[in-house]
């Protein structure tokens, strides 16, 4: 039986302290290393470790001893207790001390008369919930903070990490050596890989650690050495080296190492130098800030002299400067109202997509510029902004130069007047400008100036479970004062427009309980009938400064609105049908299939274009003339199928019944499974000038019937192997417009990412004679707790294929 006894010694809290410090980045010694089960490993069983990367977890076993009232009041227990003819005392057999959420264990423990020191002998454990220490011998200098421990390996164990080192000493307070040390996060008995150090000085004041002759070894083969390196020890932001990123492909190298500054607890920066062997050295650098309700980001990048061509155009930047300068700035003025502040502006329109996107591509097309401050009350929305953009197209044509809005001022409101009516009143007063040769851009382009749009509304919705019905009158008017500049035109420079919208929607709803495969359904069928007025006015006089034509689909059979924007209001008198079917899980209410059918009837023809004429009709034998001139729309028709809780498919399908072809076509299949399995295959079809809004001088343009087909896939072929693929193919052209092959290798103490991209580059035009293709193969090494070397994918796959998720590195 051990004796047990207690006394107030300030034993176990220093070298605890020590232990936990330097576990938390570097330890492994020489020394024969323990068993798994001496560092508290537990093996995942077989289920579990199905789905684990690693084999098994570091988990602290019980306290043996029971926490005491007072947390200073040391704990002992041991099978001896001795006091020599010094005073000394001496415990052994089976030793256990214990202080708040500190116990160690040891075969020998003995203090001298004065309490000075402990010195413990003969397999030391050395547990605080969080971490083990174990070694064969200890010195504690109780009264000088100072500690020593040799031949000592430890855990911690939720950052998976163990090492050893051959000796451990705390030189002052919160100061720390160890030597001849390493650590790594594979399981015990796996060094796939190790930092090594001879001395490595930890300073837990200041949470940073300096190592000497430091090197990176792979399967205990030295692959990287570094004399002096600098790291952090704790979960706080310190100033220093980030992971460098480095990427391969047809253009050369290109190497990143980021610097992070931690500036103040709500201030910091990262400064990122970036070598490219095709242009140089760019220097881009991000700061950040948040103070109370305001946040913001300024960041900026800048290229001298650029030392090749860019895309297709070889040598076409070749000693020109290049940069970037963006800023994002939002904050709160009280609970209703707050702002926002943003300006973004670039050298040239195909920065980014030399720069700035992930795998040599870049989705930006423009930055923005804006100033805005908003209000939300119970009952009016207020928005006041100064908003503008720099269009990324290269080269820039005159008629794409996007409009400023300097400023805009926006008022919206709605009232419940009682039993089904309502009243809405939303107005918006902008003054358009913008930097353009007034003689090379169309008339109706070429104005600038001031635009007051007034549009008020009444209607009234009557509704119970078994239907609706909602008449609503919107009136439309617009003032303008404009500008022509030198372009001589004959058009009004104060033109005003006033248009009621009158429409009336509604729909019934018939239900009906349905039993299919064994299961229990709610079938709805709910017929659809909507009609809208729009009279036909003159717009000829009036500009383009935000309105496009919208292409027909499902929502349009029930929108009295041709064109977005506030320019122009396209003519209208239409009634359209449609029914409805959903198939509605009794259990749970959730929508398993949806089939829609529909088709709009026309008691008029549709004069109004973009240009806005109400007299002329579009030449004879066009595209344009026909959409025009026909008495009923394409018959559309919507599927959504949520065939089980893994398959679902969607379909919307634009048929023109009385020509006989159909004009669009989109159909999507996906699969999902709780693993992680995606897969997605989508089609698309529609013929050339499908959408009216986008005119040749715009890079989605295409003057031919495009037909696309969509296949990509993420495959979890096991915890630690991921696999994923895309192929985007143009079949009008025959070609791909994408090709994407990777692999994710993810282990318990390292990740491996290997990717291979081709592309096509549009050299932002409309035009495909000047596209060209580009391709890459990107590398990304992450040692796990240590960093990482290359080029995230994580967010690009996720862009690509959608619903993956992929495993973080």
């Amino acid at each position: 039986m051990g004796k047990r006894f207690s006394r107030a010694v300030p034993v176990a809290q220093t070298l605890m302290g020590s232990l936990l410090a330097s576990a938390s980045f570097s330890v492994v010694a020489q020394s024969e290393p323990f068993a798994a089960e001496a560092l508290d490993w537990q093996p995942w069983g077989r289920e579990e470790a199905a789905t684990q990367l690693c084999r098994g977890r570091y988990v602290m076993p019980g306290y043996r001893l029971a926490a005491q009232d007072n947390p200073e009041t040391l704990a002992a227990e041991a099978t001896e207790a001795d006091y020599d003819i010094d005073g000394q005392t001496i415990l052994r057999g089976d030793v256990v001390l214990r202080r708040a959420d500190q116990e160690v264990e040891a075969e020998r423990v003995s203090m001298p008369p004065d309490r000075d020191r402990v010195n413990a002998e003969g397999n030391i454990a050395l547990r605080d919930g969080t971490s083990l220490v174990r070694g064969h011998t200890a010195e504690i200098m109780l009264n000088e903070d100072r500690t020593q421990l040799d031949d000592s390996q430890f855990v911690l164990y939720d950052q998976h990490l163990r090492g050893q080192a051959v000796q451990l000493e705390q030189l002052e307070k919160d100061q720390y050596r160890l030597q001849d040390a390493s650590f790594t996060t594979c399981d015990p008995g796996e060094n796939t890989w190790q930092l090594v150090s001879s001395d490595i000085r930890l300073d837990q004041a200041s949470g940073f650690g300096t190592a000497r002759h430091a090197r990176l070894e792979i399967k205990d083969v030295p692959v990287m050495y570094v004399p002096w390196v600098r790291f952090p020890i704790d979960d706080r932001r310190h100033t220093g080296l980030l992971t460098p990123a480095i990427s391969v492909s047809g253009d050369g190298v290109d190497y990143t190492q980021p610097f992070y500054w931690n500036i103040a607890p709500n201030r910091d920066a990262t400064i990122t130098p970036r070598w490219m062997t095709d242009h140089g050295l760019l220097l881009n650098g991000e700061f950040r800030y948040l103070q109370d309700d305001i946040a913001g980001t300024v960041e900026a990048g800048y290229l001298n002299s650029d030392d090749g061509g860019s895309g297709g155009a070889e040598g076409r930047f070749a000693r020109q400067d290049r940069w970037y300068f963006e800023t994002q700035n939002t904050g709160r003025i009280n609970p209703r109202s707050g702002y926002r502040l943003d300006y973004g502006a670039a050298s040239d329109g195909r920065y980014f997509d030399d720069f700035g996107g992930e795998f040599g591509s870049s989705d930006r097309v423009s930055m923005e510029r804006l100033a805005q401050v908003d209000y939300r009350g119970e009952r009016w929305q207020l928005d006041a902004r100064a908003q503008g953009f720099q269009r990324l197209d290269d080269p820039l044509n005159e008629r794409n130069k996007p409009f400023y809005r300097l400023p805009s001022l926006t008022a919206n409101a709605r009232w419940q007047l009682g039993n089904g009516f309502y009243s809405q009143w939303r107005s918006n007063a902008t003054y358009f400008w913008r930097d353009v040769n007034e003689q090379r851009v169309i008339e109706r382009e070429a104005a600038t100036g001031s635009r007051l749009h007034l549009t008020p509304a009444v209607g009234w919705r009557f509704e119970r479970p078994w239907g609706y019905i909602e008449p609503r009158t919107e009136l439309w008017h617009t003032d303008y004062q404009l500008d022509y500049g030198n372009r001589a035109t004959e058009n009004s420079e104060s033109p005003s427009r006033s248009i009621a919208v009158t429409s009336v929607d509604s729909g019934l709803v018939f239900e009906r309980e349905l039993a299919l495969g064994g299961r229990d359904y709610r079938q709805t069928l709910e017929p659809r009938l909507n009609y809208a007025f729009v009279p036909r006015t003159d717009q000829s006089d009036l500009p383009s400064f935000d309105s496009r034509e919208r292409p027909f689909s499902w929502n349009q059979l029930w929108s009295a609105q041709r064109f977005s924007g506030a320019d122009r209001v396209g003519d209208l008198n239409r009634l359209s049908l449609g029914v409805e079917s959903r198939l509605l899980a009794d259990e749970t209410g959730r929508e398993r299939l949806s089939v829609g059918v529909g088709q709009s009837v026309y008691f008029d023809e549709r004069r109004i274009d973009i240009e806005g004429n109400a007299d002329e009709l579009p030449d004879r034998g066009t595209e344009s003339r026909y959409k025009a001139t026909r008495d009923r729309s394409p018959l559309v028709t919507q599927v959504d199928w949520q065939i089980n809780d893994r398959w679902s498919t969607g379909y919307e399908w634009l048929y023109d019944d009385k020509r006989e072809r159909t004009e669009s076509s989109t159909v999507d299949l996906r699969y999902r499974h709780p693993q992680g399995h995606v897969v997605n295959l989508g089609y698309r079809w529609e013929i050339e000038d499908f959408n009216p809004g986008v005119e040749p001088s715009d890079d989605s343009f295409r003057n031919y019937d495009r037909e696309e087909w969509d296949l990509s896939f993420a495959w979890k072929a096991s915890p630690q192997i991921d696999l994923i693929g895309r192929y985007l193919h143009d079949q009008t052209n025959d070609r791909s417009l994408e090709q994407l092959a990777g692999v994710q290798w993810n282990d318990c103490c390292y990740g491996l990412q290997l990717v291979w991209r081709e592309w096509v580059d549009d050299n932002g035009t409309a035009r495909i004679n000047d596209d060209f293709n580009d391709r890459g193969i990107f590398l990304r090494f992450v040692f796990r707790g240590l960093g990482g070397v290359g080029q995230n994918a994580g967010g690009f796959f996720e862009q690509a294929i959608p619903g993956y998720r992929p495993t973080p590195l």
